[in-house]
């Protein structure tokens, strides 16, 4: 059967009259006679009851006619249910990030293409740098907002564009302030208290840049980072500074994660930024990833 067909019962079964239903279709008496008995054959049941006075509906095709028209309404809002597609008002955005992103950038992005395309299911997965990059050459995600790689340049496949750049901070335990254990001069921690201290840090294979940026900043120093722990989570290394296990390197948006037991300072002579920014497959044109990366560039203008 066809939507042609369902049409046509649906009129003869509105008027009860093949004459008003074929008037009401623009079409002759005959061919829509053909099309009723084809659909009942292909049913295998008869949808009317015909005498030479009146039409009625089997009980049968009372029941079907409910069926019926829910589809043709279903085929009616298909032409807006494309455009919404297409002007990715619906669907999914998939979208991985670091978990410094969930401190800066990444709440604003959410927050504002949430509010525009409030239809649109947003699938957010928290990961390392390298996954989402590996994740996004096998085919997976849509786009990825990471901490990129400094010293190798992303595959031709790939389209960067940075978010963010912010300076480094020392999330520090408040009991070693207290206790005269580091020397903190107007909120500022010098770089010998830093040296001296045991490190917690990213791996270097889950975020080389980052790793390198606090290396490189023992080394302008003329010392030599003591790493005592390793951690993929920003959450997890300031949970292992606040109990006590050393001190972290962070972006300067972390203090707003706030962890009794911590005290975030200021570095002298702080290194570069951190760079953060959105990494997405260069042939992928989703209208859902078009939408958020035109919300990126109006936040950013903001931000």
């Amino acid at each position: 059967m066809d939507v042609r067909q369902l049409r046509h019962f649906v009129a003869v079964a509105e008027t009860l009259h093949f004459g008003k239903a074929a008037e009401r279709l623009g079409m002759t008496q005959p061919p829509l006679s053909q099309s009723i008995m084809a659909l009942e054959h292909e049913l295998g049941a008869p949808l009317f009851v015909r005498t030479k006075r009146s039409v009625a509906l089997t009980a049968f095709a009372a029941q079907w006619l409910t069926y019926v028209r829910t589809a043709l309404d279903g085929v009616k809002a298909l032409p807006e249910a494309a455009r919404r597609l297409r002007d990715g008002e619906v669907g999914r955005l998939e979208l991985s990030f670091v978990s410094t992103a969930d401190y800066n950038i990444l709440p604003a992005l959410v927050r504002r293409y949430a509010s525009l395309y409030p239809e649109v299911e947003i699938a957010l997965t928290e990961a390392t740098s390298d996954q989402q990059i590996a994740a996004l050459l096998d085919g997976k995600g849509q786009a990825g907002i990471i901490i990129p790689p400094e010293h190798s340049a992303l595959p031709e496949c790939l389209i960067y564009r940075e978010l963010v750049s912010e300076p480094l901070i020392a999330a520090v335990p408040e009991s070693w302030i207290e206790e005269g254990r580091l020397q903190v001069a107007g909120g500022v921690l010098p770089p010998a208290a830093v040296i001296e201290s045991p490190l917690i840090v990213f791996p270097r294979r889950s975020a080389p840049a980052f790793y390198d940026l606090v290396i490189n900043y023992y080394r302008l120093h003329g010392g030599q980072a003591r790493i005592v722990q390793e951690a993929i989570q920003m959450q997890t290394i300031i949970s292992l500074v606040s109990a006590g296990m050393g001190i972290a390197l962070v972006p300067v948006s972390l203090r707003h994660l706030a962890r009794t037991g911590v005290r975030y300072v200021n570095l002298q002579d702080a290194p570069l930024s951190l760079k953060t920014g959105i990494v997405w497959r260069r042939e992928d044109h989703a209208p859902t990833l078009e939408r958020f990366l035109g919300v990126i560039r109006e936040t950013l203008e903001s931000f």
